[in-house]
């Protein structure tokens, strides 16, 4: 598959009739795994539930593999998958009650190299729940793109090739999402401000 674009793959097996013909889950996975899983990172998809949510993500594919007409690239595609998913992800009420019982060690990197001031790491576990919690407010097309270009450092061209949109969507939902994360933090700083 690596070298030709899927549309080129399903027309070369096509049935005689002309009909679509399927396309094998296992070389779609070889070669889009990596960017399912970012995808659904990005998204807010937690870490635990990373591999049950892609599994989902591949059955979907695999049950709708006929309905793939070459008409977007198959990364579109994914994409869309990806976005639904974890819309629905979001939206499970199990999920939003889910409390971990057990505590997941302290990063000692969060407080400080050799420091163990209490307070910095709870001021630390703050602000980082505090962005989830923004992200999580902003819809999963704009969190995607915010996160590819203010997390992982990606160029709006790179985030419009990897999306499957143009340029301009990106810069669109990129300048959206800032406003809306600028005043959710600005909110959050407010509050914080008010508990010292």
């Amino acid at each position: 598959m690596k070298g030709k674009t899927v549309a080129e793959v399903l027309k070369a097996r096509a049935a005689p009739s002309g009909e679509t013909a399927l396309f094998d889950v296992t070389e779609v996975y070889g070669a889009h795994a990596d960017f399912v899983w970012a995808t659904l990172h990005r998204m807010g998809v937690r870490h635990d539930d990373l591999a049950d949510v892609m599994q989902e993500v591949f059955f979907v594919v695999h049950r709708r593999r006929c309905s793939f007409d070459g008409s977007s690239s198959l990364r579109t595609w994914l994409f869309g998958i990806c976005i639904r998913l974890a819309k629905n992800y979001h939206r499970k009420a199990h999920r939003r009650r889910e409390r971990s019982v057990v505590e997941p060690p302290e990063d000692r990197t969060w407080v400080g190299a050799g420091s163990s001031d209490p307070e910095k790491a709870l001021e630390r576990r703050r602000a980082r729940r505090a962005a989830e919690v923004m992200l999580d407010r902003l819809s999963p097309d704009k969190r995607a793109v915010f996160v590819m270009f203010e997390v992982e450092g990606l160029g709006c061209d790179e985030i419009a090739e990897q999306v499957g949109i143009p340029v301009g969507t990106v810069y669109s939902r990129l300048h959206t999402a800032r406003r809306s994360f600028a005043k959710q933090l600005a909110r959050w700083h407010a509050r914080e401000g008010g508990r010292r």
